[in-house]
């Protein structure tokens, strides 16, 4: 694979217990959000999966590439290097299927000013200017490191382990792209800034 080569991500798999009903499966642009991302990425990535656990499978339509979460690490780390365990040498840009917001143009700023001389890159919103993990390119090395990273370590936080990395930061051109709807409160907003 080229080092240009990327591979898009929806993570899907979460338990969505703040939303109280699978955050992947709510409808906000007349597809469940996971497949509506899914959609977006196909169009610039070279190839785009769902990740997902066992019991989804069930519920997405035919011609959908989806990796199962192979449940050996924690939190969003287990969809995302369960990718890169099944594609270890290729980038992965993935995406959390809660961004109710993100839009074409997002995605392709992402990948414009990808640097991949960095582990990541990552959009870095809010005051704060975090890096967000679950909306950026992980290069390959990141990937690797990540996972010495949770075998040495004491935290199974992404966000942690890109801020202590040499990290590409992205602010977006529209900060509400990185609304994330974890709540029924949330999901209101996205709702309000959609009509």
């Amino acid at each position: 694979m080229s080092q240009g080569t990327i591979y898009g991500l929806v993570l899907s798999g979460g338990k969505s217990t703040r939303m109280g009903t699978d955050k992947g499966a709510i409808v906000y642009h007349e597809l469940p959000q996971r497949e509506h991302l899914y959609q977006l990425l196909e169009k610039i990535c070279d190839k785009t999966f769902l990740s997902i656990r066992s019991e989804q499978v069930n519920e997405l339509p035919g011609g959908i590439n989806f990796i199962l979460d192979n449940n050996e690490f924690r939190g969003p780390y287990n969809g995302i290097l369960s990718a890169h365990k099944k594609y270890p040498n290729v980038a992965w840009l993935v995406l959390a299927c809660d961004l109710p917001l993100m839009d074409i143009k997002g995605i392709q700023q992402l990948i414009e000013e990808r640097n991949t001389g960095k582990i990541a890159t990552a959009f870095a919103g809010g005051e704060s200017r975090l890096p967000e993990p679950l909306c950026a390119i992980w290069e390959v090395e990141g990937l690797k490191l990540s996972i010495s990273h949770l075998i040495n370590g004491t935290s199974t936080c992404p966000r942690k382990f890109l801020i202590h990395s040499d990290v590409q930061l992205v602010v977006p051109e529209q900060e509400q792209i990185l609304l994330n709807a974890n709540s029924k409160e949330e999901y209101n907003e996205a709702i309000l800034k959609l009509t």
